[in-house]
């Protein structure tokens, strides 16, 4: 079946944990220690803050058959906070979906840049979408230390 997307839905915060916790988990090893992803996606979690962050963000949704395969958003300053794919459905466009529903959404808000922090692990796929390095950063995740980038497109 071909991938979707659609808008949040309340309902969708404890999908979107799975999809995030499955991401760091499967896919951060070759950059961060198992320190580092513990603290950064750990096995116990506050529902109750996550579903208060997420229906903040009110991120885009990408399905395959119903399933919640990725997520992203696009706050108003710009920014992205969250961009997120499931493991299984790396490669495989859905990426790309969310990263053209944030161009758009910029496009209609005459947004001036895209910025965001970004591991690692996804920083050549921000790149192949036009984003360069403004600075590489240390940030402090529940007592752990990961670097990441500053990343910024001008519109």
């Amino acid at each position: 079946m071909p991938l979707a997307l659609r808008e949040y839905r309340p309902q969708d915060a404890e999908h979107l944990h799975g999809v995030f916790h499955a991401a760091v988990r499967a896919i951060g090893p070759a950059d961060y220690s198992a320190e580092q992803l513990a603290a950064w996606a750990p096995e116990v979690w506050a529902r109750h803050e996550w579903q208060l962050k997420l229906d903040a963000l009110a991120p885009f949704i990408v399905e395959e058959a119903g399933a919640v395969v990725g997520y992203a958003d696009l706050q108003p300053s710009g920014y992205v906070d969250h961009f997120f794919v499931h493991p299984r459905w790396q490669r495989q466009g859905a990426g790309g979906l969310l990263m053209q529903a944030i161009h758009r959404k910029a496009t209609a808000r005459s947004l001036r840049r895209l910025f965001a922090d970004v591991s690692h692990t996804a920083r050549p796929f921000f790149e192949r979408w036009g984003f360069s390095v403004l600075r590489a950063q240390v940030v402090g995740v529940r007592g752990a230390s990961l670097e990441n980038f500053r990343m910024e497109k001008p519109l």
